[in-house]
């Protein structure tokens, strides 16, 4: 037991020592060398221990070093971390992090991995008001039902005219699939295309310029201490310690660098307030513009309506 409490020690000062960039590759290192000495006949409490200094080994790559030297040591981690640990969820995470280290150092060889670890992520759930979800993400609204409907009717309609239903059996299936939905959905569908329903455009990516405007702070104490005990990255999940550079929306949450990019890039939407920045769309920004004077002005008839109502009371 007592040995075992100076190799947390050791793991407790390898975790500092991550955070200073001269002595990360040593300390990882040296990490490798303790897992490979002492991680085999390690208790359940001791090989947590480890599992979290791998992660933050994870973390800091993500977050603040990102030079292909690091990634390269951190792999060489993970790989031999991931022969070790025997809990399914720690290996589906080490086997994300050897795909996130492989594709930074352009590594990808193995296109079936690559995939696997992709339809892994689809299967996780989905991110809802900053917190990942078990279930599966709701059903589509009618109109973007519509929509993939209508698109693929007319796909497979114009194969239709090219290659012949009747010699495709493929495309026949195909097709008696997609009218079954269509016939099912019918109900639905045909009185929104007659009314014109309020079909939203999709929101395009965040304009590059703002995003790279964002400022970018570093967490200190005072402001970990305020932020809570268990705070972290609401698009990573990962815990936030000291020393943490994070990049703050105008909405004043605050996010990973290397999380937040792409979130914006696909979604543009804070996680968990769904604060919306500006685009280089500018097509979509007068739509909000006409949105905006719209509900405006639906909101004065509104009180107009209340107020003459006060008046004949």
């Amino acid at each position: 037991m007592e040995s075992e409490n100076l190799i947390k020690q050791e793991l407790e000062e390898l975790q500092k020592q991550l955070g200073k960039k001269q002595k990360f590759e040593d300390a990882v290192s040296s990490l490798k060398s303790l897992l490979q000495q002492s991680y085999p006949s390690a208790s359940t409490s001791l090989r947590k221990s480890f599992y979290t200094v791998i992660c933050r080994v994870a973390t800091v790559l993500k977050t603040r070093y990102t030079a292909p030297g690091f990634w390269s040591a951190g792999l060489g981690l993970f790989e031999q971390a991931i022969s070790f640990v025997s809990e399914p969820s720690e290996k589906e995470h080490l086997k994300a992090c050897i795909a996130q280290a492989r594709e930074n150092l352009h590594l990808e060889d193995n296109p079936s991995q690559t995939l696997q670890t992709a339809v892994n992520r689809e299967n996780r759930g989905y991110l809802f008001e900053g917190h990942l979800t078990v279930d599966q993400e709701p059903p589509q609204p009618d109109w973007m039902v519509q929509a993939n409907l209508l698109a693929a009717a007319a796909r497979l309609f114009e194969a239709e005219s090219s290659q012949g239903l009747a010699t495709n059996g493929s495309t026949e299936d195909d097709a008696a699939s997609v009218l079954e939905m269509l016939r099912n959905r019918l109900e639905e569908v045909v009185p929104l295309m007659e009314t014109g329903g309020p079909v939203a455009p999709r929101v395009p990516p965040a304009s590059k310029e703002v995003v790279a405007k964002l400022p970018v702070i570093s967490l200190t104490e005072e402001i970990l201490a305020n932020m809570g005990k268990d705070a972290e990255c609401a698009i990573c999940r990962e815990n936030l310690v000291l020393n943490d550079n994070m990049q703050e929306l105008p909405c004043k949450h605050t996010f990973h660098p290397p999380c937040l990019k792409p979130w914006l890039e696909e979604h543009n939407s804070c996680p968990i307030c769904r604060y919306e920045l500006q685009t280089d769309d500018h097509a979509y920004e007068s739509w909000k513009e006409r949105e905006k004077e719209a509900e405006e002005e639906r909101k004065g008839a509104a009180n107009a309506l209340r107020g003459g109502e006060f008046m004949y009371v």
